[in-house]
């Protein structure tokens, strides 16, 4: 599987849960510390880690280490690697289309 694969694999199973979807909506307005996604998400400490964890490994997420808080936001390299992965699905379903027509 070439590297692309293995990163839009990853990228997608880290997107496939609604809780981590919440968490990248709410990261989208900006950098947030873990109290403020616990007290916003209404969900565990522990439990969010762990979503958190699955986004950080594919990618997605970056954090930083302020005294004893972790702050995450997105990672915007990742966000538009993703788009361009989906905008090329995207014309090649286009232009399958096109070829499909032709041989109606």
């Amino acid at each position: 599987m070439s590297k692309s694969l293995e990163h839009a694999a990853r990228w997608f199973h880290a997107l496939a849960d609604e809780t981590r979807l919440r968490i990248v909506h709410r990261l989208s307005e900006g950098e947030q510390c873990v109290c403020d996604l616990t007290d916003v998400l209404g969900t565990g400490q522990s439990l969010l880690s762990f979503h958190l964890k699955t986004l950080k490994e594919a990618g997605i997420l970056r954090d930083r280490r302020e005294g004893r808080w972790v702050y995450y936001s997105l990672n915007l390299e990742a966000l538009e690697e993703i788009e361009k992965l989906v905008g090329s699905l995207k014309a090649m379903n286009g232009r399958l289309q096109a070829a499909l027509k032709c041989c109606e």
